[in-house]
Parts: C-alpha cells; structure tokens; sequence
C-alpha cells in the first residue's frame, strides 16, 4: 500500500461517511414536518416517535465523519474545526437541543412546554443541514486563513492554521454559493424526511401531507441545486500541479468531471436515483422511494467530495494565501497512521451489518395510531 493509495482511500471513507450523514438527515427534515397545521396531535406524535428512534444514527455519523477527518486529515480538522469553530459549535448545538426535546417536550413539568421543544426540533431540520450544505461549500469557494507549517517550532505560539477574521467560519455566509448548496441540503433533506414518514408511518392523512409537501419542496431543491451546479462547473477552480503549487484554473470542477468518468457516472446516477424517490413519494401511491433516493444521495455527495479532492485539486482552498490551501497530501496522516487505521477501518462492515439489522428490527411494523394512543414507550 503506497502513502497516495492510503490518501485517496481515506478520502473515499471520508466521502462515504459524508453521503452517509446526509441521507441520514432525514431524521431533521422529517421533523421540519411537526410545524404542518393539517396534522393534529396524534399525527404529530407518530412523526416524532418514527425519527426518535433513528436520530441516533445521526448524531453518531457526525461525530464519526469529524473522528474520520480528524484521524485521517488532521491539519483540516485544526483548521476547521479550530477557526471556523461558529459553524461547528452552532452545528453541536442544535443537536444537543434535538436530543433534550425527544427527551423531555412530553414529560411533565417541562418549562418550555411541548411547542417549545418542537420548535427546537424544527431549527435543528433547518439549521443542520444547512450549515452542514454551507461547510462544504466553502470547499469549492475558498476560506479565509492561512496555514505556516513552522510555526510547530515556536515555543510561543506553535498554531499552524490562523483563521483571518472574527468571523471564524460565519462569512460563509455571505458566499452565494456555498449557501446554495446549504439551502439545497434543507430541502433535499424534507424532502427524504417525507419519504421515510411514507415508508415508516401508517396513516391516510399523513401520507396525503407528506406526498403534498414532497411536491413542493421538489421544485426548489431543483432549482438550488442546478444553480449551484451550473455555478460550480463554469467557475474557476483550485488546481494543483505535481510541485504542489496551488492556481486558480477557469472550469476546473468541470475538467475533473471529464477526466474522471467513473465519478460523472455516480453523479448522474445519484440524480437519477433522487428523482425517482421524489416522483416515486410524491406522484406514485408507492411508499419505497426512500430507498432509492437514499442511495442516490449517498452518490451524489461522494462525487462531490470526489470533484473537491481528487485529480490535482485543493479540497479545503484559502482564498487569502493560495499557498495555504490544504490537499490530500499536504494534510494528512503519516503512513504509518493511515496503514494502521487502515486494517481498523475492515472492521466497518461488521458495524453496518449491525446498523443495517437494529434498523429492520426497529421499522418491522409501521408506527399505527393505535400504537400512539396506548403504548406508554414513546416519544
């Protein structure tokens, strides 16, 4: 195994886990839901009680996906998660208050009241996937810092990466394009949170909702995301030559995708994969369009990753010091690092084995009214 082979393989991992979180969002757009006026109480409840036994799942690829980084690409990971700490903070945060509504907005005594908590709820389905959309983003439009490398020697102030501004990651949002992709990411995932309601809940009424509501968010998901994707294909790109110098290069994104045919068919795969669960949820009778629009999702977002790391291209750009801009090999482990998590990482189909049997064990029955009104184990 060559240092660049073990590079690229963790790149794919990272990619995977990425695509991997944001199917798994559907627990946050589902929940955007709760705030619909044409499902009373019970309905309500039979939404939370289908995402409350998944939002784990969630939380737990995050905080693999930033392990992964971290252990893999740790000088992105202090980068980051060390100057655009905003973006993360706010990220962990509207998790912390998912997991505390679940938890207590139908216990007695809870200050907030339940309308409180399911408002959490619902700022958690738009603000997760939208500063996760605008993260990445900032992969394709540059950041503001600048990395010196030699600055581990002084014994003063050994940081490597400084952010250039108080913003710290916040400024993001004032790059169109990577808060396209974040809008994008919030109707993307109502839209995969109406599809697994449809496959996991039982009811005419909250079908009829999910399928009205799958049809109104189609319309600009497509829109965000062509536009983002026109953006991304005619704009420059951070090139990177053999000698590691990093220059701007007028369509870079769309010479990767040319030069790469494997990840322009996965792309175009995971298109058409998510434009048949939407027209599967929402023009069909048919209940099965998460399961190929989740898949189509994973695709998509790993030929993004693809497009930003590989073939010469710089995936965590600074658009103060060119220089700066971190690759693969400029900001990853040492190979030794990188063999020995290597033979670590074959334990992971084991663990999706696992994932892959708890989840058809917890979604065997369809979640009823009936099962709302009488059981005492729910959310």
């Amino acid at each position: 195994m060559t240092y660049a082979f073990l590079q690229q393989y963790w790149w794919c991992l990272v990619a995977l886990l990425a695509g991997l979180l944001v199917f798994l969002m559907f627990v946050q757009g589902a929940n955007l839901h709760l705030g619909n006026r044409a499902l009373d109480e019970t309905r309500k409840r039979m939404i939370l009680n289908s995402t409350g036994r998944k939002w784990e799942l969630t939380f737990t690829t995050l905080v693999t996906f930033g392990g992964a980084f971290f252990a893999s690409f740790p000088l992105f990971y202090s980068t980051s998660f060390g100057g655009a700490y905003w973006v993360w903070v706010l990220l962990l945060v509207t998790f912390v208050f998912q997991a505390v509504a679940y938890e207590f907005q139908n216990k007695k005594g809870n200050i907030l009241g339940v309308k409180g908590f399911r408002i959490a709820l619902m700022c958690n389905g738009v603000l997760a996937p939208f500063l996760v959309g605008t993260a990445v983003g900032t992969f394709f439009t540059g950041s503001d810092f600048t990395v010196n490398k030699l600055a581990i020697a002084n014994p003063s102030a050994p940081v490597i990466s400084v952010w250039g501004n108080n913003w710290h990651g916040l400024e993001a949002l004032a790059q169109p394009h990577a808060v396209l992709l974040g809008f994008t990411l919030v109707f993307l995932t109502s839209i995969l949170g109406a599809l697994y309601v449809l496959n996991n809940v039982s009811d005419k009424e909250v079908e009829t909702q999910m399928r009205r509501s799958i049809k109104t968010a189609a319309v600009p998901f497509l829109i965000c995301f062509l536009l983002w994707a026109a953006m991304l294909l005619i704009g420059k790109g951070f090139a990177v030559n053999e000698a590691g110098v990093v220059s701007m290069e007028p369509h870079k994104y769309l010479h990767n995708l040319l030069a790469m045919p494997g990840v322009l068919v996965m792309l175009l795969a995971g298109v058409v994969l998510v434009l048949a669960g939407i027209w599967t949820g929402g023009f069909t009778k048919s209940g099965k369009g998460i399961w190929t629009a989740g898949p189509g999702t994973v695709l998509v977002v790993m030929s993004v990753f693809f497009l930003a790391g590989f073939h010469g291209t710089a995936y965590y750009p600074s658009c103060t010091d060119l220089q700066s801009s971190l690759t693969l090999q400029n900001s990853c482990s040492s190979q030794f690092t990188l063999t020995v998590m290597f033979w670590v990482s074959l334990l992971i189909p084991f663990v999706l084995a696992y994932i892959i049997y708890a989840w058809r064990a917890m979604d065997r029955k369809s979640i009823t009214r009936e099962e709302i009104e009488t059981t005492e184990h729910k959310y």
